[in-house]
């Protein structure tokens, strides 16, 4: 199974970047993972909410295959313990799912029609973050998600 990484907005800041790429790097011993930063429309500041969200829509829902399994974070999605996490990443395993997408959308979150297009809805926490500390995150827990699905000592309960 392959993991990717989505998130709309800039490329990861400085502060985040080496965090990031450290998780993204170990959680590649499990599973192929990458990250794809989707840069928002050019126009964006010209736009307002609702046109960024659909604008954005178009760009996120043009990146993925009718196959991929997306999972959607979202503030309203369900919290799940890091064990669960990776139970959920085991069970997309067992069902043969071939990529599974974690995205982070943008500033104005996502258009309805991602919303739709989603499989699942996560929330990372019922707190807001910034962006780039949400990617860091995110990535770190996949990474402890894999460490608990091969009982390994980094996750510690």
């Amino acid at each position: 199974m392959k993991i990717l990484l989505y998130s709309v907005g800039k490329p990861h800041d400085s502060y985040v970047k080496q965090g990031i790429e450290e998780f993204t790097k170990r959680l590649n011993k499990y599973f192929q993972a990458e990250w794809k930063i989707i840069a928002p429309p050019k126009n964006a500041a010209s736009l307002n909410e609702a046109e960024l969200k659909k604008q954005e829509a178009k760009l996120i829902l043009g990146q993925l295959n009718a196959e991929d399994f997306l999972v959607l974070l979202d503030e309203r999605g369900k919290q799940f313990s890091s064990p669960q996490l990776a139970n959920f990443i085991q069970q997309r395993a067992n069902e043969s799912t071939k990529v599974i997408v974690f995205l982070i959308g943008g500033a104005y979150g996502v258009d309805e029609l991602v919303f739709e297009r989603a499989n699942f809805s996560l929330s990372l926490s019922s707190l807001v973050f910034p962006h780039m500390l949400v990617r860091l995150v995110l990535a770190e827990q996949v990474y402890r998600a894999c460490t608990i699905l091969r009982n390994e000592k980094y996750h510690h309960s």
